[in-house]
């Protein structure tokens, strides 16, 4: 493989398709945590307290993540057969630092509704910004040398495990932003926390490798060839992950263990760790979405059609959805007899206003809330996926 191959004709949909059907799922886990009545005192993984539906509701939405930032690498890629390096480079960069801003600002507002700003969030958008930022220096290099980067990240990574399972580990701000994470929060202020959800080196070799995938949905690839590899590829991660998880000695700082029959065992089993993402996580969710990616490119129907559009206004959704979601939370808050004098936090360690831990909706309710959200929001995202089409002259939409 090499880094010169000529653009696409027309744009490959099945790429849109897939980040479509991942932002839609990533509603559902987001309406979770804000109505479950469950979501902010249990784990919706724990084997001794969830329930296959429950566990299920949650497990599914990790394909949101690492799928969307491996497309977003495979995006960068096709970008840049259309600019040259500096161009992009110039462009990843001012565009990681702007979705750095948006995280610290309007996401952790979506989330928390809290105007004093006592908790800032590093999430999925500041480590995607950060990882545009880090590829945006790395084009440069050799392609065999960014490929080879991002090997050695996603199999190594999990090396660090072994360090940060040690009673005596000491954890510093530069640690957990690098790898170890654990939701660690550190002061910035007088009663203002930093809290970092997303350590960026397993998510930024995840967008190594997206940018390295994008020499597949290149003009001199044919859909057979793509197909081939994305099978091949897919199938590969997948028995993979199958042998490492088994072997249950490396890839995942959480092992495996027998349950009180079979199927719990099988969801122990699949039970892999996301904060920061393993080997283990990064194999089970994109060796399926390469599978995905192969099948559906020919498939054309309403549903694709529908997807395609969420999946080309993916920043767009997603900020109208966390505001969203929060606000029909705040509905069932007052709806529940609370005053807006309790509209506080309830303890010091929980950020988020107009939520009581404890109290909220069953999983039915969830998956209705789910639903009405996803739709409420395709007549905004079809008016501007239209509205970017016909304006691309306007520079700034690329930021959006």
């Amino acid at each position: 493989m090499t880094d010169i191959s000529p653009p696409l004709k027309s744009r490959i949909q099945s790429i849109d398709v897939l980040r479509g059907i991942v932002m839609i799922l990533m509603a559902l886990d987001h309406v979770r945590d804000f109505i479950h009545i469950t979501a902010n005192t249990d784990d919706p993984l724990n084997l001794a307290t969830t329930t296959p539906a429950l566990y299920f509701t949650r497990w599914i939405t990790h394909f949101c993540a690492p799928v969307f930032l491996f497309l977003s690498g495979t995006s960068i890629y096709l970008q840049s057969l259309r600019k040259t390096k500096k161009e992009l480079s110039v462009f990843l960069i001012k565009r990681g630092l702007w979705l750095i801003v948006v995280e610290l600002i309007l996401v952790t507002f979506g989330w928390t509704f809290n105007y004093a700003f006592d908790f800032v969030f590093l999430g999925v958008i500041w480590v995607i910004g950060l990882s545009m930022i880090f590829l945006g220096l790395l084009l440069f290099l050799p392609f065999q040398l960014i490929l080879a980067l991002g090997l050695i990240i996603l199999f190594g990574h999990n090396l660090l495990d072994i360090p940060e399972a040690n009673a005596a580990y000491q954890h510093t701000f530069l640690k957990d932003v690098f790898h170890s994470g654990l939701f660690s929060r550190y002061p910035i202020a007088p009663n203002h926390a930093l809290v970092i959800l997303y350590p960026f080196l397993p998510w930024t070799g995840l967008m190594m490798l997206g940018y390295c995938a994008g020499v597949w949905f290149t003009g001199n690839v044919s859909y057979e060839q793509r197909r081939k590899y994305l099978v091949r590829t897919g199938l590969g991660m997948i028995i993979l992950f199958v042998v490492i998880r088994w072997l249950n000695v490396y890839g995942d700082p959480h092992p495996w263990s027998a349950q009180q029959n079979g199927f719990y065992t099988f969801l122990s089993f699949i039970n892999v760790h996301k904060y920061p993402p393993s080997l283990l996580y990064i194999l089970v969710t994109i060796g399926p979405a390469m599978l995905f990616l192969a099948f559906i490119e020919k498939i054309q129907n309403g549903f694709t059609r529908v997807a395609a559009i969420y999946g080309r206004v993916a920043f767009f959704y997603y900020m109208l959805h966390i505001y969203l979601v929060h606000l029909v939370a705040t509905v069932f808050f007052f709806a529940r007899g609370h005053s807006y004098s309790e509209t506080l936090p309830f303890n010091a360690n929980f950020p988020f206003y107009f939520v009581a831990p404890g109290e909220g909706m069953g999983l039915g309710m969830v998956y209705l809330v789910w639903i009405c959200v996803v739709l409420a929001l395709y007549p905004l995202c079809e008016m501007y996926d239209r509205y970017k089409y016909s304006h691309r002259d306007k520079w700034w939409l690329s930021y959006l």
